[in-house]
This record gives structure tokens, sequence and C-alpha cells, in this order.
């Protein structure tokens, strides 16, 4: 009541209260509406909203979240809550978006969250788009459009296979310099042996001129290279370090730490990905033109 009064006080024009069409249910504004009741007025300014029940309530955290009086951290996960069962494809970021908690909190709260027991392939951000939840599916597909026509454009290919067309261009890009399309962390995260009838790792060839592949465990490389005498030298020191910081193998740590760089930093934080994964890339192309045979 003390809000409403002092709303009731305020000189300036309030903005309208947001209603239901379907219902005259107010999504946002009770607090104006008890102000304008106080003050004996017997109009009030309206938007409508034309929604499902469930969009209606997401609507209403969102404005809630962006005025007014501020949401507890109880409110704000009882609808990270509500929001996951009614939109479970949403992706964490999304629902972050929506309801003024961290991307972290909303995977905290969806790995206790029971509310549907489907596993979505498939996650929607905040820009509408679709992604697979499996990265690693999107690239076995890729890896066979590929094979299949490999004059298709990157925009072909990332269309077919259901993933962005910068992570074409990846897949392509390791499958020409004879790398694994699967980067080391995402292998043995699908059924992609089940799949394509070939595991997917390293290439090795075949008379027919079609290859399969072995895996390849980065952390073992990693463990081999560090009890090898030849590079305990100053530069051999310096790449094992660099190496040690990437021998990450579960898909569920890199998502983990996806889900820790604040919202605003995330732009610089891919670009910055991208280009230590372009110097990478560089730095194996040197090592294979000098060193392999």
């Amino acid at each position: 009541m003390e809000h409403v009064q002092l709303l009731a006080e305020t000189a300036t024009e309030l903005p309208p209260i947001v209603v239901r069409r379907s219902t005259m249910r107010v999504i946002d504004g009770m607090h104006r509406l008890r102000a304008a009741e106080l003050n004996n007025e017997d109009r009030v300014r309206v938007r409508f909203f034309d929604g499902t029940q469930e969009a209606a309530f997401v609507e209403a955290v969102k404005l809630n979240t962006a005025h007014g009086l501020p949401l507890s951290r109880a409110d704000r996960v009882s609808a990270v809550t509500r929001i996951i069962a009614s939109h479970p494809q949403w992706s964490d970021r999304r629902i972050a978006e929506a309801t003024g908690l961290a991307a972290s909190s909303v995977a905290a709260v969806r790995s206790r969250s029971t509310a549907s027991a489907e596993q979505l392939k498939k996650r929607v951000g905040r820009d509408g788009r679709a992604r697979p939840l499996d990265a690693a599916e999107g690239r076995v597909r890729a890896s066979q459009v590929i094979a299949a026509h490999p004059g298709s454009t990157l925009r072909e290919i990332a269309e077919q296979a259901g993933i962005s067309v910068a992570t074409a261009k990846d897949v392509r890009d390791r499958i020409r310099t004879g790398q694994d399309p699967l980067p080391c962390r995402q292998r043995g995260t699908t059924k992609r042996a089940e799949q394509t009838g070939n595991p997917v790792g390293m290439p090795t060839s075949h008379g027919s001129g079609s290859a399969e592949f072995s895996p390849f465990d980065l952390r073992a490389a990693w463990e081999r290279l560090l009890r090898d005498p030849a590079m305990r030298t100053d530069s051999g020191r310096a790449i094992l370090q660099l190496l040690r910081s990437h021998a990450v193998r579960d898909e569920e740590t890199w998502h983990r730490l996806a889900a820790g760089v604040p919202e605003h930093r995330a732009t610089t934080m891919a670009r910055a990905a991208k280009m230590c994964a372009e110097h990478w890339l560089r730095f194996a192309q040197q090592l294979e033109a000098v060193h392999v045979d």
C-alpha cells in the first residue's frame, strides 16, 4: 500500500497497464490500477496483450523485472521453474534475460527441475533461432553433407545440418586439414558410430578412398608429451602449459564455463575464443607443413 500511495501522489502521468485481452486480467500495473482507484479515477490507460497464458506469464515477469517493485530472488527462481516447465526448449540465456537471473542460475534450476522428462534436442535462443543441444550431432550431419556434396556452400551445409554458418566453416576446415570434425570435448557425446557407421576421430586412409577415424584423447596425449624429455625446453614447456588449459574433454564443463560468462561480456568472449581457435589452427597447419610427411 505504501507503493500504491506513492503512485497516487505522483504528478506525472503513469505508463499504461498491460492487460491480457482474452481474459482482461492485469499482467503488469496492478499497483498503478490501485493508485487510480485511490484517486477515484474511472479510466486508466491500457496496453492489450494477445497471447497464451504461458506467454502472458513470461511477459509479466519481463515487465516486473524491468521496472516497478523489484522481484525477490525467490520470486525469480519460481518464475524460472515455471518458464522451464512451459518453455523447455528455451535456452538458459533466454530465460535469464526474461527473469533477471544469471544464465548459470537458470542452468542450476533446470538441472534440478523434473517438470519435463523429455530430452529436447534443440533450444531456442534469445534471437529466436533453434540450435542443437548436442552440438556434436550437428557437426556429424555437416560432415555427412560435405562428404555427399563436396561442392555445397557453407550456407547450404549449415541449413541441412541445422548448425550455424560459422560451425559449418569450422567443420569444413577441419575436414580439409585431415582433422576430426568434432573438437576433442565433443567426442563421445553422441552415438555417432551408430548413426554413420564410422566412429569419428583422426583419419586413416583406405584403398577405397574413404576415411575411418580413431579417437584422439587430448588429455592422454598431453600426459605423454609431458613425460617426453625432448619437450623440456622453454618452448616445449610453454606449449604444454597452453595445451593443459585446453584439455577439457566433457561438454558439461564447457557448458558451465560458458554459463559463467556475464551476459554483457559474452560477445567479447566469443570473439576472443574464435581468435584463439584460429591461432591454434594456424599453429597446427605450420606443424603439419614442417614436420608431418
